[in-house]
């Protein structure tokens, strides 16, 4: 592996506010090229998060579709935050 080679996207910061398949999947793609992906996920956790679980709170496709991202819990409904 060379070290000094640098990914295309490193320095950029992506806020993916999206569930299901289109948008994880686009934001893994974004990851994979060196960016800092941040996930917003509601206060229930995405939907994908419970669709054929495996373990507590992860399912089957939340792994391969959220890799290499960061995830923090907004509630947007709320107004007092």
């Amino acid at each position: 592996a060379r070290a000094d080679v640098s990914l295309p996207l490193e320095g950029a910061r992506v806020v993916e506010y999206a569930q299901y398949v289109a948008g994880p999947l686009c934001g893994v793609l974004l990851a994979d090229l060196g960016a800092d992906v941040v996930k917003v996920e509601p206060p229930g956790g995405d939907g994908y998060r419970h669709v054929m679980p495996v373990a507590s709170g992860v399912g089957r496709y939340f792994i391969p579709l959220n890799r290499g991202k960061r995830s923090v819990v907004v509630d947007l409904k709320r107004e007092d935050i």
